[in-house]
């Protein structure tokens, strides 16, 4: 059952410092947005003694979490805001929302006929039908989606593959993967299987269910947060960790379940792990190597995505990358990019997500690097639109850096 309010306690913590007024993003681009203090600790003085208090302008707040970030006092500002848009919210347009939210079941109807309903939702006449009767943006580009989806390509050519192994690790790969890039998913099968481990799939699977906490559907997210629970007690009451590939899936299930979903999740927590954080991990204390090719190069420029920020898991990531001989790494200055999910395809913050995410586009057209890599697949949505250059996860790097054949042997228990 949910909690009766997750942050009844600690929004009293709050100093009135301001100093996450000073690094919201939202706050830069959008005058009528009061700001994290006012939407957070501030109102939720007065949502508790009167809903009537609710403010319908913390339909702008991103969810970026750089507010908790840099909060000296702890206050979980963005999980207050985002408990009271379930509570109080009403969306002023619902269908939109719980299609933009419904990653399973639009990408179920979607997979079997990709290569139609892809073209389909590259066409203006569509996408202005869109923007007019829905009120998705025109100018958004649709992420595409595969004709097979990673389930069924696991099933069918990975999954005998993995007998031979005696150590394993459990995938949670999220709705991008399953529907939009099965080869991600591939990417970190091949990784994993190099390094000495089994891939197994979980019992059963849902959407880490971030956009419909976003958008308002707290009872379905939290149906789909307890799926996605039962199934990590099994994988972990098997031995085994629990891998992801998404950052905002991994903050969403690590943090949100409880902290807003009001679900205990202490019993999985520190077993679901960011792959790139396991795979470090298990570098350093020796229990895995790796051999890169010597023929690999690339110029890379690393994006920190907001929930990675706020995980703080970023050093693992750039600090595999630094282990890549061929590899020319750039960390810029972390910026929003200003989608935060599903809000950037409305027709109503389609602006606001541009101006946010402007900053960023220009410093990685400056910094021109062959290829941007980032945890997040709509910060990639976005700045392979916004900023007209390719953008990769961080698992797709090392899968291609690796000498496979060599990696094997290491790895041989």
């Amino acid at each position: 059952m949910q909690e009766k309010n997750a942050n009844a306690s600690n929004f009293e913590q709050c100093l009135k410092c301001s100093i996450c007024t000073a690094v919201c993003p939202m706050m830069e681009a959008n005058p009528h947005y009061p700001g994290p203090k006012q939407a957070g600790p501030d109102g939720e003085r007065y949502r508790i003694k009167d809903p009537a208090f609710y403010d319908l302008t913390l339909k702008y707040c991103l969810n970026c979490k750089r507010c908790e970030v840099s909060c000296p006092s702890g206050v979980r500002i963005g999980d207050i805001i985002q408990s009271a848009r379930l509570k109080y919210g009403r969306s002023s347009n619902p269908v939109r929302d719980y299609m933009l939210a419904s990653t399973d079941l639009v990408g179920s109807l979607a997979s079997p006929f990709a290569p139609v309903v892809n073209r389909v939702l590259g066409m203006k006449p569509v996408k202005a039908v869109m923007d007019g009767v829905m009120g998705v943006d025109s100018r958004r580009t649709f992420p595409a989606y595969s004709g097979r989806r990673f389930e069924q390509w696991f099933r069918s050519e990975a999954a005998c593959r993995q007998l031979g192994f005696r150590r394993f690790i459990s995938y949670f790969h999220g709705c991008y993967v399953n529907y939009n890039y099965p080869q991600l998913g591939k990417d970190l099968v091949k990784l994993v299987n190099a390094c000495g481990y089994g891939v197994h799939l979980l019992d059963r699977e849902k959407c880490c269910g971030v956009a419909l906490i976003s958008n308002g559907f707290g009872n379905q997210a939290r149906k789909q947060a307890e799926t996605n629970l039962k199934s990590f007690r099994t994988a972990v009451a098997n031995g085994e960790t629990v891998l992801t590939s998404s950052s905002t899936c991994t903050f969403t299930m690590r943090d949100e379940y409880s902290n807003v979903l009001g679900l205990d999740n202490s019993d999985v927590r520190d077993s679901l792990l960011l792959a790139t954080k396991w795979l470090y991990d298990h570098i350093e204390n020796g229990s895995i190597r790796i051999a890169f090719r010597k023929d690999y190069h690339k110029r890379i420029v690393y994006h920190t995505a907001c929930h990675m920020n706020k995980l703080g898991w970023a050093i693992y990531t750039t600090s595999l990358l630094r282990m890549i001989p061929g590899v020319e790494l750039k960390v810029i200055e972390q910026k929003c990019c200003g989608i935060a999910g599903t809000f950037g395809f409305k027709k109503e913050n389609y602006p606001y997500s541009q101006k946010i995410g402007s900053e960023l586009f220009e410093a990685l057209r400056v910094a021109n690097p062959e290829v941007v890599v980032t945890e997040c697949e709509t910060c990639k949505w976005q700045i392979e639109m916004s900023a007209c250059l390719p953008v990769m996860n961080p698992i797709s790097i090392l899968a291609e850096a690796i000498d496979e054949k060599e990696t094997i042997k290491l790895n041989i228990r």
